[in-house]
């Protein structure tokens, strides 16, 4: 898990400029479009899935009147229905790569999937060629404010809590639940009167493949485009975050 955790402040660094702010405000706001029209109600209050959706857009700072136009529209009927398929495959070195996308159009979805393992020297495999490699985890991000940590940590755990990692720099705490568990630790903050910065279930790779520095960047270079990709919601990996790594990608 602390490789995860590694990728996972890097992502967020590289994530502070205008561009990538951008396209993470359109992912954002296709998670509102699909949580309104999947939990039937515009209103957080009765509708967790937008209550997410919500704490995730505040959580990357969207301004509020961004937040309700989204949920406006997504209320309209006219508004485009989304489709949300995986794709799997592997990036140079064998590193093993799932694709979670958002789209209203899978054709043009697909094609541009397939394009990119091609240019990038991966190849796009069949749905469940690498899926057993991941486990589902639910990940909370959420400040650490004024709660006092020995207390906290005990009020966690009660709600599921696997793995705690305190980030002092950050002044907050990544908290990893099992699967069957992420809607318990909601309950558990709303209770505790906490906001998360950001709450996800994500695929967390059960090995790790390590590469030759060399080798490693061709990797994260296909996962990258991957990412950029405007139907790509998120993408999960399992290339080994080596110390070598960690410091190319700091230059």
């Amino acid at each position: 898990m602390a490789g995860h955790n590694k990728w996972s402040k890097i992502k967020r660094k590289k994530g502070a400029n205008d561009a990538k702010r951008s396209k993470m405000f359109s992912r954002v706001i296709k998670e509102i479009t699909v949580a309104v029209k999947e939990g039937g109600s515009p209103d957080p209050e009765f509708n967790p899935r937008l209550r997410l959706a919500v704490a995730n857009a505040k959580g990357i700072n969207m301004p509020k009147d961004n937040i309700e136009r989204a949920i406006k529209k997504a209320s309209d009927s006219d508004s485009a229905d989304y489709l949300q398929p995986t794709y799997e495959g592997y990036a140079p070195g064998g590193v093993a790569v799932f694709v979670e996308a958002t789209t209203d159009n899978i054709n043009r979805t697909v094609a541009s999937i397939r394009s990119i393992f091609s240019k990038y020297g991966g190849n796009l495999a069949t749905n469940g060629s690498v899926d057993f490699l991941f486990e589902r985890k639910g990940i909370f991000v959420v400040p650490l404010a004024d709660h006092k940590r020995e207390t906290l940590e005990l009020e966690l755990i009660d709600g599921g809590a696997e793995e705690l990692e305190f980030d002092s720099e950050n002044d907050e705490i990544v908290i990893t639940v099992d699967f069957p568990d992420f809607g318990n630790m909601q309950k558990k903050l709303e209770e505790l009167k906490i906001e998360a910065k950001n709450a996800n279930l994500e695929r967390i790779a059960i090995t790790t493949t390590e590469l030759p520095l060399g080798e490693a960047q061709k990797a994260l270079t296909l996962i990258e485009q991957l990412e950029d990709d405007d139907d790509v919601q998120a993408v999960y990996h399992n290339l080994e975050m080596t110390d070598e790594l960690e410091a190319a990608l700091a230059d």
